[in-house]
Parts: structure tokens; sequence; C-alpha cells
């Protein structure tokens, strides 16, 4: 069992129902700020359910769309109960993206880079390939 301990107790982190409890506030600081990093997460509600091919097509444009070196071909997995991931490996690092059905459609995108990119162009192209009905995204 996948434990973390909890005041009063511990919960089992892999239950269908746990519920992180606890908010913790941010303590981050840019310990290298000679080192330029860039990270955007985008998430939304596609129009219809994402497949490895939707995933895999994504990411290899995705790369194209911000001018990036790919190093591997994107690789997908199918979890029954957490849904669709895929990662793709750039020069530069690279971009995950995870896909649930259940309990919603719905997509989480978190790219990473150490090449400045356009994160406006990554969220028009995201909210287009997957004709997100609605689309956020916080950049880092």
């Amino acid at each position: 069992m996948n434990n973390i301990s909890q005041l009063g107790g511990e919960m089992d982190v892999a239950s269908p129902t746990f519920q992180p409890t606890r908010k913790y506030q941010s303590n981050y600081s840019d310990l290298a700020p000679e080192i330029f990093r860039q990270r955007l997460v985008v998430e939304g509600y596609p129009e219809t359910p994402i497949s490895a091919e939707d995933i895999s097509h994504y990411l290899r444009e995705l790369a194209t769309v911000l001018d990036m070196i790919v190093i591997s071909d994107p690789v997908t997995h199918r979890s029954d109960r957490y849904g669709w991931a895929g990662w793709v490996h750039w020069e530069t690092s690279g971009a995950h993206f995870y896909a649930w059905e259940q309990p919603r459609l719905f997509f989480s995108v978190d790219i990473y880079t150490c090449k400045a990119f356009s994160a406006q162009g990554a969220v028009d192209f995201t909210q287009d390939t997957f004709r997100a009905t609605d689309i956020t995204f916080r950049e880092f």
C-alpha cells in the first residue's frame, strides 16, 4: 500500500477516493538564475476522447510549432486506472502529456525546456488540436 503520513494516521494514496487535505505554501526560489528554463502547463477539456495516435501526433507537431529538435519519437502508455500518458524527448528537454476519460474527458500538458518558446503558440496549437471546449494554462 502506498501511504503518506497524515495527522491522526495514514491514508492509502492509491485509493480512488484519496483526496489530499494539506495545502502547502511554495518556498520556491530560483537556485540557478544563470540557467534559462521555461515551463508551461496547459490543461483543458477535449471535444472527444484522446488516443495514443492523437498524443504521438500532437507531441511531434508541438516540436515543430515550438522549433524544438526531437531526440526520440514520442512514447505513450495507457493505464486502465489513470488513462493515457505520453512523452517526447527534445534536445532542450521535452514535453509530457496526460489524458483522462474518467471521471471526465480532460488533458494536461507539461512543457519544460532550456530554450525560449512561444507560450501562446503552444496554447493555441493545443486548443486547436484537441478542439478544447475550455482551456487554461500557467507559465513558470
